[in-house]
């Protein structure tokens, strides 16, 4: 079992505040000096948005990528803003937008190597039945898992509770799952939800079980991991136990302009790795 720590984009530029704002080489260059061996990107400008990331500019990153040793642990959309890229919206045009973007992230991500794309379930919007908007949004899951595993990408379903309202707990992942039941459609969690819930992060961990390809790691109000009143000694201790072998992607620190992102993605590798390294019996 081998656990690695990754970072995701947020904090240095593009969601869902503009600053502060650093290039995508910068920030790979900074997290590989922290420690980190992955990075999750954040498939919005001025990082990564598929339409503006230029054929030339896609193999400069992945040369960065390799000088670093750095692996693209994961990738996820774009959400919300201008093009809302919500595949449960009411709008057939909106739906058919944003499977072609998830679409196209599926595509960027495995050209740098990546092998997971995290899928956000949409949110309902006013007049449309909670029946409905889950029905497309398995439609749209359904459709992008077949190009995804073109490409052999896993998706990974995520309840995002704190921001919207289809698929938020565990069973709503775990449900959604089942009904697209393709292969390479899996699960994954967000600690920071779990705790918005009011739930327990181990409990999830052990309810998804071999099911869990991916999760997030962040304390209450988007702190670091130890900052503030998350149990991540018994998340690691769970991820142990069901011989989890994967990343775990820091996505803290980037829902308000005053943080330091250098600091925020120190403070959580500095706490997680001896508890990562403890768990794993080495010294």
């Amino acid at each position: 079992m081998t656990m690695k720590l990754s970072f995701n984009t947020w904090p240095y530029a593009s969601f869902p505040v503009w600053l502060p704002a650093y290039p995508l080489e910068e920030v790979i260059k900074r997290l590989s000096k922290i420690g980190y061996e992955g990075i999750e990107i954040g498939a919005a400008s001025p990082h990564a948005y598929p339409p503006t990331t230029t054929k030339e500019r896609r193999e400069h990153i992945k040369k960065v990528l390799e000088h670093y040793g750095m692996e693209v642990s994961s990738m996820l959309p774009g959400l919300s803003g201008g093009p809302g890229h919500n595949v449960a919206s009411p709008i057939p045009e909106e739906r058919r937008h944003t499977i072609e973007h998830y679409k196209d992230v599926i595509e960027l991500c495995a050209y740098w190597g990546g092998k997971t794309v995290l899928y956000i379930p949409g949110w309902q919007v006013f007049g449309t039945s909670l029946k409905q908007a889950w029905a497309w949004s398995a439609e749209a899951l359904k459709e992008i898992s077949k190009t995804a595993a073109d490409y052999g990408v896993t998706l990974v379903i995520e309840p995002t509770s704190h921001d919207s309202n289809i698929v938020d707990r565990c069973d709503d992942a775990l449900n959604l799952m089942e009904e697209v039941n393709e292969p390479n459609v899996k699960v994954m969690f967000d600690t920071f939800h779990a705790l918005y819930r009011k739930e327990v992060s181990s409990d999830y961990i052990y309810r998804m079980g071999e099911h869990l390809h991916h999760i997030h790691i962040s304390d209450n109000d988007r702190l670091a991991p130890g900052q503030g009143k998350g149990d991540f000694v018994s998340v690691i201790n769970a991820l142990k136990d069901i011989g989890y072998d994967g990343y775990l992607a820091m996505e803290i620190g980037f829902d308000r302009r005053d943080v330091e992102p250098d600091l925020v993605a120190r403070q959580a590798y500095e706490y997680l790795k001896p508890l990562i390294d403890q768990a794993e019996g080495k010294k």
